[in-house]
């Protein structure tokens, strides 16, 4: 690893947090242009603050910002590259929660022009975040390859690009730059958001993509290649993790099915310092596929869930991180919530109590198994 020694921590988590209803207000004020962007930029730094004294009394060493200056973690950041819009498709993907609630997407990315990075997109967010903790900084970006599976032609123009491969020189690009303007600000801990991965596990969705002319198996390899080359692009003493995600709506998830059929080459990426994995329902499957993974990586267990407001019992929690370590040695394990609390602005729905209760219960139950939350 670049930074032994250093996270994932036992006790981690995400990212997202629950958006405060004071923030949400002043949000939708600005929105509407009834606020000046500075007094929303206020509000998000005091909310920030808030955020950051929640994880430190949790005990976490890991700290965001919540993602409380994005409204949706991959919209916001990869809109932010010159040729990157957010537009809709013609076909729905859809969401279901386990109450029976239902939901669906149109929205998406589209690549019409050359894609760079004119200006740094998480460095001024960062370097807050930084200014008021003394803990470990944690910057989360999602991966691009989403933007890509989404359709494929139809979302990467083909006039922009007649050669995909000229398309992720360019992405990979963008990621260098943003990151190394992050490492010179102090950025330590960085995390990749990467859901095709867990996405290619869903035979639904392997047959949609395929109507879209693309080879699902070939694209685990190609992502794997992409986000990689990412990662490649770290400095020494910058740790680089990978979230995979099957869904995180308003408590409701899109894709199912285990890490089986992905993890020969999901996981074949010597770059990568550790994976953020979500096992916290039976539609994740078991933790068999573990054993694809290197054993110089770190592995965060999500098996307390971000969805419900039900709060895990702490020797379930110890009886499948046993289970885990069937597959993966026990020293290099962690634990953390599947997901986030809140990918889009949204937030799920749970209380921020249940968020609070939850985040302690992750630093008990770890500083229990391994002696320490660190």
């Amino acid at each position: 690893m670049r930074n032994p020694g250093g996270p994932p921590y036992r006790a981690d988590h995400v990212g997202s947090l629950l958006r405060p209803a004071a923030l949400r207000e002043v949000r939708a004020s600005a929105e509407k242009g009834r606020i000046a962007a500075a007094e929303l930029r206020a509000a998000e730094d005091s909310a920030i603050r808030d955020a950051v004294a929640l994880q430190e009394r949790a005990g976490l060493q890991s700290i965001t910002d919540g993602e409380f200056r994005r409204g949706h973690y991959l919209v916001d950041f990869m809109s932010a590259l010159d040729g990157i819009v957010p537009t809709h498709t013609s076909y729905a993907l859809s969401f279901r929660g386990s109450d029976g609630t239902t939901g669906e997407t149109r929205s998406m990315l589209s690549v019409s022009g050359k894609v760079r990075r004119s200006r740094p997109i998480m460095l001024d967010t960062f370097r807050f975040l930084k200014s008021v903790t003394s803990r470990t900084a944690k910057v989360c970006i999602p991966s691009p390859t989403w933007v890509h599976m989404r359709g494929g032609s139809k979302t990467v123009s083909p006039e922009a690009y007649p050669d995909i491969d000229e398309f992720w020189d360019d992405i990979v690009r963008a990621f260098h730059e943003e990151i190394s303007d992050l490492a010179a600000a102090g950025c330590t801990y960085l995390q990749l958001d990467e859901i095709s991965f867990a996405f290619l596990c869903d035979q639904t969705i392997r047959d949609r993509i395929a109507a879209d002319g693309l080879n699902a198996d070939r694209l685990i390899a190609d992502y794997a290649r992409v986000v990689d080359r990412i990662a490649a692009g770290a400095p020494e003493g910058m740790t680089v993790t990978v979230h995979t995600c099957r869904g995180n709506f308003q408590s409701m998830w899109m894709a199912e099915g285990g890490y089986d059929r992905v993890a020969a080459k999901a996981f074949a990426q010597p770059s990568v310092d550790g994976y953020f994995l979500e096992f916290d329902t039976e539609r994740a499957g078991g933790f068999e596929p573990l054993q694809a993974i290197p054993r110089d990586k770190r592995v965060v267990l999500g098996i307390v869930s971000s969805k419900n407001s039900e709060l895990e019992n702490k020797d379930d929690l110890k009886r499948r991180i046993d289970e885990a370590a069937k597959y993966f040695p026990l020293e290099q394990l962690c634990l953390s919530p599947q997901c986030g609390f809140a990918s889009t602005h949204h937030g799920n729905r749970i209380t921020e109590d249940v968020e609070r209760r939850k985040l302690e219960l992750i630093v008990e139950t770890a500083t229990e198994v391994w002696g320490s939350a660190v």
